[in-house]
């Protein structure tokens, strides 16, 4: 009786392919974690760079901001500022600390409240679609505000809890504040993640609005990168477990 043992193995596949890969694949894997962790790091840097953390400590802002959120100010230049901006600033005959309200006229302009229960800037009715919903603009009317070249009129959107330029018309600025105390222009709430804040659409008929900020690039940026990073470092790992899938099998028989 005699036994005879044949092993045959399957033809390579050939491409020149390792247990992690080709080198082809390896090269382009490097390359994508290498571009990854420029574009996260620069993302990051950029908005580092162009942005301020702020948290808001009241409900003066509600419902666009609520008190305890975090936002994203963006570092802006006092007369870069325009009407339906919602910014940061600081005037000690305010407050001690950083202040956000939203900015309703610019140097130039006459603000008064209310006509039909509207807020009016240059004698135009302004839409304003961020307060809180059923309330209207009033608090109590107050007298036509001419606001003085290189100075802003701010309220908050939740005219019943703030303490805006109504609440300083009896200083000697008339409630208005330097536009040079802006140090920010708020662009989106962070935390929560509530995104970017709506555009003041109803300031349009009295001139342009500002520009976004580079927020949205940058966020891509940074998700493009933390992609690239995650999938040309998982490259190896999963090269190797369809190389093992892959292996030649090998046969043997026996005959007797």
């Amino acid at each position: 009786m005699s036994g005879q043992s044949t092993t045959r193995t399957a033809p390579p596949s050939g491409g020149g392919n390792g247990p992690a890969g080709s080198k082809a694949g390896q090269r382009l894997s490097g390359v994508a974690v290498a571009l990854g962790l420029l574009l996260f790091l620069g993302g990051f840097a950029w908005a580092a760079v162009v942005y301020r953390p702020y948290t808001v400590p009241t409900s003066s802002m509600t419902p666009t901001i609520d008190a305890g959120q975090r936002v994203l100010a963006e570092r802006i230049d006092g007369a870069d500022v325009r009407r339906g901006d919602v910014v940061v600033f600081k005037d000690p005959n305010w407050a001690n600390s950083p202040v956000v309200k939203r900015v309703v006229a610019v140097g130039g302009d006459t603000v008064a409240c209310c006509t039909d229960g509207k807020l009016t800037v240059n004698g135009k009715k302004i839409d304003e679609p961020y307060l809180p919903e059923g309330s209207l603009a009033e608090i109590t009317d107050f007298p036509t505000v001419n606001v003085p070249k290189g100075r802003l009129f701010l309220l908050g959107d939740e005219r019943q809890g703030s303490l805006d330029s109504t609440a300083h018309l009896t200083d000697a600025a008339g409630g208005t504040v330097s536009q040079n105390t802006v140090t920010g222009r708020v662009d989106a709430v962070v935390w929560p993640m509530d995104g970017m804040l709506e555009r003041p659409t109803g300031f349009e008929k009295l001139g342009a609005l500002s520009s976004p900020g580079p927020l949205r690039t940058m966020t891509t940026l940074i998700v493009v990168g933390a992609v690239l990073v995650l999938g040309g470092g998982a490259y190896g790992p999963v090269a190797k477990v369809l190389s093992r899938r892959s292996r030649p099998r090998t046969e043997s028989a026996g005959a007797r």
